[in-house]
């Protein structure tokens, strides 16, 4: 059976779920319904030659919610998982939609992704940048400081930290790298004595 049919025929007998939860099946009369008037009607539009579309093909295995027992017929497949950050991302469809777990999990694996991305970055011939990246650039020559000062943007409440979100993990990144080549080097002259 298609994921989704237009006429619904596997929709489930809810009459129970009236009785036992409050508020259920509060639309249904389309009288109580505000967006009765814009709802498309259930025959399918002009010129649609299907009921339900044709599945798209699953060319690697797609993460899929547990609380699904079948992907949609047409799925993203801009970004593939990839890395490690896939891998958490594959982790992160064990926990139903509805906890917390599972986001936080998809967060962090966005993160991961971000780092991955910057280390990738460096093999190849353009690097990231990361003194454009922090828009410091744009201060001076698109009149930044200028059209924050004295109006009610809201951006300029977290104006100042900015440049250390971005750049921050940059500097860190480069001290830390310069304190690993001071001990190699330093390991390298005691070594030669």
């Amino acid at each position: 059976m298609p994921a989704y049919p237009a006429d619904r025929p596997n929709d489930p007998d809810t009459s129970a779920l009236v009785d036992r939860i409050p508020g259920w099946g509060v639309d249904l009369d389309t009288a109580n319904r505000p967006s009765v008037p814009r709802e498309l009607p259930v025959e399918p539009a002009p010129g649609v030659h299907w009921t339900v579309p044709d599945d798209q093909p699953e060319r690697w295995p797609r993460e899929r919610s547990n609380e699904h027992a079948f992907l949609p017929p047409v799925f993203g497949t801009s970004t593939p998982p990839r890395g490690l950050s896939g891998a958490i991302r594959k982790f992160a469809y064990r926990y139903s939609e509805g906890r917390a777990a599972h986001w936080l999990i998809l967060l962090y694996a966005d993160r991961v992704a971000s780092v991955e991305a910057h280390l990738t970055s460096f093999a190849s011939a353009r690097p990231d940048n990361p003194i454009t990246e922090t828009g410091i650039a744009s201060e001076f020559s698109h009149n930044g400081w200028s059209s924050r000062r004295g109006s009610a943007r809201v951006d300029t409440n977290h104006t100042w930290i900015d440049p250390l979100i971005v750049g921050g993990p940059w500097v860190i990144t480069g001290a830390l790298a310069g304190v690993a080549i001071r001990r190699l080097f330093g390991v390298a002259r005691r070594s030669r004595r």
